[in-house]
C-alpha cells in the first residue's frame, strides 16, 4: 500500500513538472523575439535588438539546448556590436568576444544556420581576422537569400578570403545569385568591386566575364 502511494505521488509530481514545463515553453514561444540574422547583416535591424536583448538572454539561459532561443540571443548580442559599438576600445573588444561566444554557443547546438555562420565570420573579421573557417561554413550549411548572398560576397572580396581557392569556388554561387538579380544589385556590386582587394577584383571580373560578359565589360570601366 505504501509503495502504491509512493508511486502515485511520484507520478503526480512528474505530471505537474511536465505540465509546468510545457506551459512555460508555450509562454516562451509567445515571447520569442522577431530578430532575424538576415536583417542584422543587411542593415535592417536597429533598435529592436536593444529591446529584445534582455528577454533573449533570459530565454537562452532557461533553455540552453534550444537552438532558436540561443540564436535569438546571439543575434541580439551581435547586433549591439555591429550596429551600436561601444566607443571605448576595451569595451568594444569585450563586447565582440561576448557576441562571438554567444554565436558559437548557438551554432554548437544548432549548426545548420548559414547566416549565423556569416555573422560569426563578420565579427571575427573585425577583431582577430580568422574569419575564413566560419565563412566557409556559411556556404556549406544551406542556402541564403539574395541579400545575404551579396553581403557574403562582399565579405569574401574585401579581404584575403578571395585568395583561397576553395573560397573562390564557393563564392561562385553568390555571384550567380547576385547576377541573376542584376537589376537590384548592379550599383552595389560595382561599389563592392571598387572596394575589393586585388584577388577580390580578379574573382569578380573573371566570374562576370564568364557569367555575364556585358556586366564584365561594365566593370572594366572601374
Amino acid at each position: 500500500m505504501n509503495q502504491m502511494t509512493w508511486l502515485r505521488a511520484t507520478g503526480t509530481c512528474m505530471a505537474v513538472i511536465l505540465i509546468a514545463y510545457a506551459a512555460f515553453s508555450f509562454c516562451a514561444d509567445l515571447s520569442r523575439s522577431k530578430l532575424r540574422a538576415d536583417d542584422l547583416l543587411t542593415g535592417r535591424l536597429h533598435g529592436e535588438a536593444a529591446t529584445t536583448g534582455f528577454a533573449s538572454t533570459i530565454l537562452a539561459a532557461l533553455f540552453p539546448f534550444d537552438g532558436d532561443f540561443l540564436a535569438d540571443h546571439a543575434i541580439a548580442k551581435a547586433a549591439q556590436v555591429l550596429n551600436q559599438p561601444a566607443l571605448d576600445p576595451a569595451t568594444r573588444a569585450e563586447d565582440s568576444q561576448a557576441a562571438q561566444g554567444a554565436v558559437a554557443a548557438a551554432l554548437k547546438v544548432s549548426p545548420i544556420r548559414p547566416v549565423l555562420w556569416l555573422t560569426l565570420a563578420t565579427l571575427k573579421a573585425r577583431t582577430d581576422g580568422t574569419a575564413l573557417p566560419a565563412l566557409k561554413a556559411s556556404y556549406l550549411t544551406g542556402p541564403v537569400s539574395s541579400d545575404v548572398a551579396f553581403m557574403r560576397l562582399q565579405a569574401v572580396t574585401s579581404n584575403s578570403a578571395a585568395s583561397d581557392e576553395e573560397m573562390r569556388l564557393l563564392a561562385l554561387s553568390d555571384i550567380r545569385t547576385v547576377l541573376a538579380n542584376r537589376s537590384r544589385f548592379e550599383a552595389p556590386l560595382i561599389a563592392a568591386y571598387v572596394q575589393a582587394t586585388p584577388p577580390g577584383k580578379t574573382l569578380l571580373m573573371e566570374s562576370a566575364q564568364a557569367l555575364d560578359p556585358k556586366f564584365g565589360n561594365l566593370l572594366r570601366r572601374y
